[in-house]
């Protein structure tokens, strides 16, 4: 399956697609605030364009931006809209038989959904309550399971895309929709995680001191479709003002984005790139 067939295969069956970044394009064509195409080192997974608009189900659109250059697709999984109104939910395991093994850690077992293996593991794609909102963090998983989930405005790479390993995104089973999130899995997520050290819970805003305090209140007043630009725009800002003390500022940062629903690794993905823009100016 090609990036094309598989656009085509998914807005036939009604999610939504953009144009992803291909690795085999001499650069990236990625696009993002502080994302630096020249010096892009994750190949094959940035939009190409702003994904929470930019989206389509019309075939010659997909043919016109898939299609007609090198380019990846991705799912815009805030826009796919399941049975019922229930929304779109990607479990995205880090390795084979993670969301199995996380399954039979709390006592049940894996539900058989739409798969599309990956260059690691693979995603499970569910459909949500329309009446949750779960967004990116792990709830109860996080320590239990190895991967991250995608809903609201989160994207996936999608079936026919070519990781920058060469492994290409396939579908486990063309036949095979998405089901409707167990129910052990949505309990899972809704569930205020427990957190070592003596971190904040969900429920309770991060603490602070100092210069930091204005920049993770302003990470902590994000909204979806906003949340990574303003961490990365408030985690530049923290190091211009702390520059020798790194682990305080993206600790501050990380503990306020986990609390709006990022997913950790997707947060220190961010803060890193400020971190890099900074020390590279």
């Amino acid at each position: 399956m090609t990036p094309l067939e598989g656009a085509l295969w998914l807005v036939r069956r009604g999610f939504p697609v953009f144009p992803a970044d291909h690795p085999g394009t001499e650069q990236c064509t990625g696009i993002g605030r502080g994302h630096n195409p020249a010096t892009c080192t994750d190949r094959g997974k940035h939009p190409c364009v702003p994904f929470t608009r930019a989206h389509t189900l019309d075939e010659d659109q997909v043919h016109s931006s898939i299609g007609a250059r090198l380019r990846n697709v991705g799912i815009a999984v805030g826009a796919c809209s399941g049975p019922d109104a229930t929304r779109l939910l990607v479990v995205d395991s880090d390795r084979p038989n993670a969301i199995e093994d996380a399954a039979a850690a709390f006592g049940h077992r894996h539900t058989r959904t739409m798969r599309v293996t990956t260059a690691k593991g693979h995603h499970d794609y569910y459909w949500a309550p329309a009446s949750t909102q779960l967004g990116n963090g792990l709830g109860a998983l996080r320590g239990k399971f190895d991967g991250d989930v995608r809903s609201g405005n989160g994207y996936v790479i999608g079936p026919g895309s070519l990781h920058a390993t060469g492994v290409v995104y396939e579908l486990a089973d063309p036949d095979q929709p998405p089901v409707e999130l167990p129910a052990w899995l949505l309990t899972a997520l809704q569930a205020t995680p427990a957190r070592p050290g003596g971190a904040p819970a969900t429920g309770q805003a991060p603490k602070t001191e100092g210069r930091l305090t204005p920049l993770v209140r302003f990470v902590l007043e994000s909204t979806d479709g906003e949340r990574n630009n303003r961490l990365y725009w408030a985690a530049c800002r923290a190091f211009d003002q702390r520059a020798d003390d790194g682990p305080a500022v993206a600790g501050a940062l990380l503990a306020a984005a986990s609390h709006i629903g990022l997913s950790e690794a997707e947060a220190r993905q961010t803060i890193t790139s400020a971190y890099r823009a900074r020390a590279t100016r």
